[in-house]
């Protein structure tokens, strides 16, 4: 098995300050790929980098608020002129507010729609140019468990996510005579700082993982491994389809 079977391959993560994005781009790094590391949070983005540094990776940080149209255009130029092209594109950029719909104001649903959906977006109409007519190229669209299923409380975030799964069909049809494969990811309960609150309250953190029947909370590392195999040449057959990662949580 080839050790680094991203060599030469350019990577933009969004969300690469944290989490899934981070543990993505380390995996990513790790297989040889050149990491363009975007999020808001720059001394975050810094360790990121660090850390890819330590695998013996190359990366740049890009510090930039994806669902803003401006700062997208400047970030597609920034890393055109490091990186000269693109190869992967990970938008995994999100975020979630709690609460009734009836409860939300429309600025914080605008909110919760634009980090989720909105972004993923301007992220493909900006990079996919810089994509084309090198005879490869992946997009990973992190959607969630919520595009299936739903709590209360989750209405905004559910929504945003659904929106990403029909995104990525329509993009794989329109990618494919590309060679650009375009894939969600559905994550179901991972052990990230989006989800502290249930996993640091007792009666919440039960309650929920009684409906998962691995009974655990997944590591983060596993959706790394995912998105590595979806980005190698074993996946090339995979496109405009949805990847569950959620212990069994949707079979029941």
């Amino acid at each position: 098995m080839q050790m680094t079977p991203l060599k030469g391959k350019v990577a933009v993560i969004t969300g690469a300050s944290r989490g899934l994005g981070k543990t993505i781009a380390l995996a990513l790094g790790s297989a040889g790929a050149k990491l363009a590391l975007v999020a808001r949070d720059e001394q975050k983005l810094n360790e990121t980098s660090a850390e890819a540094a330590s695998l013996g990776a190359e990366s740049s940080v890009f510090p930039a608020d994806v669902a803003q149209e401006d700062q997208v255009s400047v970030l597609t130029r920034q890393v055109v002129d490091r990186f000269e092209h693109v190869d992967i594109l990970v938008n995994n950029a999100g975020m979630n507010i709690r609460k009734p719909v009836a409860d939300y104001t429309l600025d914080e649903w605008r909110q919760v729609i634009d980090t989720n959906l909105t972004s993923v977006f301007l992220m493909c109409r900006a990079f996919i140019p810089h994509m084309r007519g090198r005879g490869y190229g992946r997009i990973l669209n992190l959607a969630s468990t919520m595009s299936h299923v739903s709590l209360p409380g989750r209405g905004a975030y559910s929504a945003s996510k659904s929106g990403i799964l029909g995104l990525t069909r329509a993009l794989a049809q329109e990618l494919a005579p590309e060679a650009i494969n375009v894939i969600a990811i559905s994550p179901g309960p991972f052990a990230t700082e989006m989800n502290s609150v249930l996993m640091n309250t007792p009666e919440l953190n039960q309650q929920f993982m009684s409906s998962v029947p691995l009974n655990r909370w997944g590591k983060p590392e596993d959706i790394g491994q995912l998105a590595l195999f979806l980005c190698s040449e074993s996946a090339n057959f995979i496109t405009g389809t949805d990847i569950l990662i959620d212990a069994g949580w949707t079979s029941r």
